[in-house]
């Protein structure tokens, strides 16, 4: 395999794992946010295991075996009430677009289409559950630098 086969197949098992913990994620914000917002979760759920099923093809393809999901993933904290659901869906979402966006780098063609065309689904879903925007979604170190510069006062 090429080296930047194995790149694409490594970037793309990463965004799978990811996939199965958002899958996971979602059955918990699902039981905790309010009407208004079950309709957003099952919406997301139900994006995030389609494109679960997607990458198992793709990983399939490029002659890896897909990376399975875990029985169950530790919370990175509690999710008691439908505030702390919202909180916990925004940052899946950061979670998703960070692998995505490390999948646009690592591959081609249609391959990289369909990694930014993942990134930016999971950027503007953050966004609703958060109800703002972050900068450059899916890169967490440029993110960082931009909320630091933006918090400092001008020279």
């Amino acid at each position: 395999m090429s080296a930047a086969r194995d790149r694409e197949l490594r970037a793309l098992q990463a965004a799978l794992a990811a996939e199965h913990a958002a899958v996971y994620g979602y059955g918990v914000v699902g039981g905790r946010v309010d009407a208004a917002g079950r309709a957003d979760a099952r919406a997301a759920y139900d994006a995030h295991r389609a494109r679960r099923d997607a990458l198992m093809r793709e990983v399939r393809d490029l002659g890896g075996t897909p990376v399975a999901a875990a029985a169950g993933y530790a919370l990175p904290y509690a999710v008691p009430d439908a505030a702390t659901a919202r909180r916990f869906a925004a940052e899946l979402e950061d979670r998703v677009a960070g692998v995505y966006a490390d999948a646009v780098r690592a591959s081609t063609g249609a391959r990289r289409r369909e990694a930014a065309g993942a990134l930016r689904d999971a950027a503007v879903r953050a966004v609703r559950w958060r109800g703002r925007s972050v900068a450059f979604p899916g890169l967490a170190e440029r993110a960082s630098a931009a909320d630091a510069s933006s918090a400092s006062p001008a020279a």
